[in-house]
C-alpha cells in the first residue's frame, strides 16, 4: 500500500525573544497575568520575512532527508501571514530553494494550517501525483498586532517549522486526518480588514481590527479538536488508548491541558513548548514536532496524534505512525541573517504606531 511519511523535518525561531517583562513596560500586564491565563513566558519576533523563516526551516528539513530540493514535486506554504498576495511565499521558497520540478502553492487555514497542508500532501502522494512533498507552516503575526491590546499582544509570536513527506511502501505515515471548518463563527477569530477589504484611497492608519473572543474560542477549540481527532482514530478503528505521543497547536496551555484531559492523556504524553514561543499559528504543529523529535520524545513506530485549530474558525486532526528513523541525516548550515538588536527595538515602532492611532481614534470619537 502507498503511504505517505514524514522523512525531515525543520524549524526555524528568530533570535529576538519578547518576554513577558518587555510586555510589562509598555502594557498594564505582568509576568503572572499573562503566565495563569496562557501559560506563556516568552515569544519571538522577526526581523525578516515570512518566506524567509519558511525558507530556513525547509532547508533542515530537506537536509533531515536526505534529500536535493529538486527532488521535491510539490511545495505547501500554509500561512496567515504572508509576505504578499503575489507572489506566494512558496514561490519565494521555491526560488531560493532551487526546486524548479515543484508546483507550490500557500494555503491559508490560521493555526490548522499545517494540518490541512499535511492532509493535502497526504492526498497528493496516495493518489501518485506526486512523490516528495514540503510543508511548510510560518508565521509574522507579530506585523498586524495591536500592541494597544492586552488580549492579543501577549499571545502570538512568529515563527516556522516544516517537514518533507514521501510516499512509501511501509506501514508509517498518515493513518487518517479529519479537518473542518465552522465558518458560520468565523468572526470571533479574525482580521477583517487584513486585505481587499480594507479602503484603498481613504485615511488608512496603522492598526488593524483583530477580533479576539476568548471565552467562545477557548470551548470551540476543545470542542472541535476533540472531535477531529475521535473521528480520525475511528476511520482507522483506533482509540486514545492507541495513540503514544499528541501534539496539539500550542495556542494556551488550559486548551492543551484540557485537550490532553479529553484524550486520557499523562503529561509525558503530550508536547508543550507554548511557554516558549508563545501561539505562532501554523507554525505551533511542526515546530512542536521537531521538538519533540530533539528531545526524543518520539519512539520509532510510535501512534502520534496532530490536532489543531484556527481563524475562520478551522479545525483539524491527523493520525500517523512514526517511521523508523528519528533522526536527521543531516544538519543544514543555512541561518537567518543576523540581528544584534532587542524584540523590544524590533517592535518600538508599531508599538508607538498603535498608540498613536488608538489616541486619534479616541479624541475624534469624543
Amino acid at each position: 500500500m502507498r503511504n505517505a511519511t514524514i522523512t525531515g523535518w525543520g524549524k526555524c525561531l528568530p533570535p529576538a525573544t519578547l518576554t513577558n517583562q518587555d510586555l510589562s513596560t509598555f502594557l498594564d500586564t505582568n509576568d503572572e497575568w499573562i503566565q495563569s491565563r496562557t501559560g506563556m513566558q516568552e515569544r519571538r519576533i522577526s526581523h525578516v520575512s515570512t518566506s524567509e523563516l519558511g525558507y530556513v526551516a525547509a532547508t533542515q528539513a530537506l537536509a533531515a532527508a536526505g534529500i536535493d530540493a529538486e527532488e521535491l514535486d510539490g511545495i505547501i506554504f500554509a500561512t496567515c501571514s504572508a509576505d504578499c498576495t503575489l507572489p506566494s511565499a512558496a514561490s519565494k521558497v521555491q526560488a531560493k530553494l532551487g526546486a524548479k520540478n515543484a508546483a507550490v502553492f500557500d494555503m491559508n487555514a490560521a493555526c490548522t494550517g499545517f494540518v490541512y497542508g499535511v492532509t493535502t500532501a497526504n492526498s497528493f502522494i496516495k493518489s501518485g501525483q506526486m512523490n516528495k512533498i514540503l510543508v511548510i507552516g510560518a508565521e509574522r503575526i507579530s506585523y498586524f498586532l495591536d500592541w494597544t491590546e492586552r488580549g492579543t499582544a501577549v499571545l502570538f509570536g512568529d515563527g516556522a517549522g516544516a517537514v518533507i513527506i514521501e510516499a512509501t511502501e511501509t506501514d508509517s505515515g498518515v493513518l487518517s486526518t479529519k479537518i473542518g471548518c465552522d465558518g458560520e463563527a468565523g468572526h470571533i477569530l479574525s482580521v477583517p480588514n487584513f486585505g481587499t477589504n480594507r479602503a484603498r484611497f481613504e485615511h488608512v492608519d496603522g492598526l488593524f481590527d483583530f477580533n479576539f473572543e476568548g471565552q467562545e474560542i477557548f470551548k470551540r477549540a476543545v470542542t472541535r479538536m476533540g472531535h477531529a481527532a475521535n473521528v480520525a482514530l475511528e476511520q482507522v478503528n483506533m482509540t486514545s488508548d492507541d495513540i503514544d505521543f499528541i501534539i496539539p497547536h500550542q495556542a494556551n496551555l488550559r486548551i492543551i491541558d484540557f485537550l490532553a484531559k479529553r484524550m486520557g492523556a499523562n503529561k509525558e504524553q503530550v508536547m508543550v513548548n507554548v511557554h516558549k514561543y508563545g501561539n505562532t499559528s501554523s507554525a505551533t504543529v511542526p515546530i512542536a514536532l521537531c521538538e519533540a523529535l530533539e528531545e526524543g520524545r518520539i519512539k520509532p513506530g510510535d501512534n502520534i496524534l496532530l490536532a489543531a485549530f484556527g481563524g475562520g474558525l478551522t479545525w483539524g486532526a491527523t493520525v500517523l505512525k512514526w517511521g523508523e528513523r528519528i533522526t536527521a541525516i543531516a544538519k543544514s548550515d543555512v541561518v537567518l541573517p543576523e540581528y544584534n538588536g532587542t524584540a523590544l527595538d524590533l517592535i518600538a515602532s508599531a508599538v508607538k504606531g498603535c498608540q498613536d492611532d488608538k489616541t486619534a481614534r479616541e479624541a475624534s470619537a469624543e
